[in-house]
């Protein structure tokens, strides 16, 4: 299977966004799904975007994810390999795509192809509106889900792998609402930044924590986040390493110290910052042209 630029009609060339975008992964051992991922990556950028970049930051794998990686590198220009002197874990690969990424705009997504991207190009659109374009799981719109812990019910069933990751991660949930009283209904989903900025954030964390930190220093320089419906697409190959008792153990610890060191400040301050929380679910507060180009993102909440 080759991974060259794909030759594509003048037709859907020229109706792609003109802006350009990077898309960081990172992984772990995940020969079984490595190939897959760039192939589905390449596609849809090709696709949706008139200039793209992959950047993939593998965390010392020991079986053959890192060999793959370089051979795709190597047949596509527009994807870049970098390697971890030893493993690290989530957060470090994380920050290190984010520092190498060279495009206009940037987002990411795991190497299981968890989230459902089919909307990609509403997702960068909005970034003409909105400073952070906030990913969250979908919740059938019902009068009992508008009640906070009735709502968190009917996410259990499609948030995670199974049910056990799903409940690990709706505690992770809680527990980062309660300490930070940020009011978004997702902190482990995809996010699109524009990249500049991302980049000139001092990012703290070391874990999946990073989720809930970016979109706190998003709002605290008065930039305005909007979430939208990204669904979640359980694993179909390779292992999830979520609820490793050392990932969780780090990602605790993690939620600790930055609490500590000024997680307890946002929250004496209330939700901080300047920058306000835009939700499809309430279009009385969105301007118009936002709506007509979310038009298509309503069904996801059927």
């Amino acid at each position: 299977m080759t991974y060259a630029t794909i030759e594509r009609p003048a037709a859907v060339l020229a109706d792609r966004l003109d802006h350009s975008v990077s898309l960081i992964c990172y992984g772990y051992n995940e020969e079984d799904s490595i190939s897959d991922f760039f192939g589905r990556a390449v596609d849809l950028l090709e696709s949706v975007v008139t200039d793209y970049e992959i950047v993939y930051v593998d965390d010392c794998s020991t079986d053959g994810t890192w060999q793959l990686a370089q051979r795709v590198a190597r047949e596509n220009s527009r994807i870049r390999v970098v390697q971890n002197d030893r493993n690290h874990n989530v957060g470090f690969s994380f920050k290190r795509g984010v520092s190498l990424a060279q495009k206009e705009y940037l987002f990411w997504q795991t190497i299981d192809w968890s989230y459902d991207l089919s909307d990609l190009r509403i997702f960068l659109e909005l970034l003409d509106h909105f400073g952070v374009v906030v990913g969250i799981r979908p919740v059938p719109i019902r009068l009992l889900a508008y009640v906070p812990v009735v709502r968190s019910i009917y996410r259990v069933r499609t948030r995670s792998d199974d049910f056990i990751r799903a409940m690990v991660s709706l505690a992770n949930y809680y527990v980062l609402r309660l300490l930070f009283g940020l009011n978004v209904h997702d902190f482990q989903n995809i996010q699109f930044h524009r990249t500049k900025t991302l980049q000139s954030f001092e990012l703290h964390g070391e874990s999946s924590f990073l989720g809930i930190e970016m979109m706190i220093r998003a709002r605290s320089i008065g930039l305005d986040l909007i979430e939208v419906p990204i669904k979640f697409i359980p694993r179909s190959k390779g292992i999830s390493k979520g609820i490793r008792l050392e990932t969780i153990w780090k990602s605790c610890r993690d939620i600790a110290r930055n609490w500590i060191a000024w997680g307890w400040r946002f929250r004496l301050e209330g939700r901080g910052g300047h920058g306000r929380i835009y939700r499809l679910l309430e279009p009385a507060f969105l301007d118009e042209k936002v709506i007509v180009l979310c038009a298509p993102l309503f069904k996801r909440f059927r």
